[in-house]
């Protein structure tokens, strides 16, 4: 059974981590950190059901795109599933996907129609695609240009070792290649920073 599998990988996985000091405990997980508080913890998973849920991956990057953009691109409702508009009775198509994803139609009178339309409207200071990182508002003008530098750089040659000056550079470890070190935060600033960010995300 696929969940039994996954149960047992799973609970291997963290007695892997476990033995190489890799978990970390906090809060009220911390008397995990003691080995017998661990293993109890671990048996106590081994007794219950896991319930594993798997499907199909995606068609690809094309089809997420197009999902997506079902929701970021369009209107509650789009012009073609409306019917008809007579005598304050608005008539439109919907989809019945708990009985095969089958084209029905659906009568409300004009005020319930505007109700749940109006469900779909965002709050006043909210916006539908928060771009951030790179993409930010407060960041882009100087940032795109600098992505765009550099990617137009030729990718560094594969050594057989670290470069001399590895202790001073952050390396990919997907690669090896070495990470380009634009600027240095220091705690205080980070925290300043993330202060600034939320500041602007709640009155934007």
């Amino acid at each position: 059974m696929l969940s039994r599998v996954f149960r047992g990988k799973f609970v291997s996985g963290l007695k892997r981590l476990y033995r190489r000091h890799r978990l970390g405990f906090s809060g009220n997980l911390k008397p995990l950190s003691d080995p017998k508080s661990f293993r109890d913890f671990l048996r106590v998973l081994f007794r219950q059901d896991w319930v594993v849920y798997a499907k199909r991956p995606f068609g690809g990057p094309t089809h997420v795109l197009h999902y997506l953009a079902r929701y970021t691109h369009r209107v509650a409702i789009s012009n073609h599933r409306l019917v008809s508009f007579i005598d304050g009775l608005v008539r439109f198509h919907w989809k019945d996907y708990a009985r095969g994803n089958k084209q029905r139609e659906m009568t409300l009178n004009a005020d319930e129609f505007l109700r749940r339309f109006l469900l779909h409207t965002l709050p006043r200071g909210f916006i539908r695609i928060r771009y951030f990182g790179f993409l930010s508002a407060p960041s882009r003008g100087d940032l795109i240009p600098l992505c765009r530098s550099l990617l137009q750089r030729p990718r560094p040659a594969p050594s057989s070792g670290p470069p001399a000056d590895a202790a001073l550079l952050w390396l990919r470890p997907c690669c090896g290649g070495p990470m380009i070190l634009i600027e240095k935060l220091t705690a205080q600033q980070i925290r300043s920073r993330s202060a600034e960010w939320s500041i602007r995300v709640d009155t934007s």
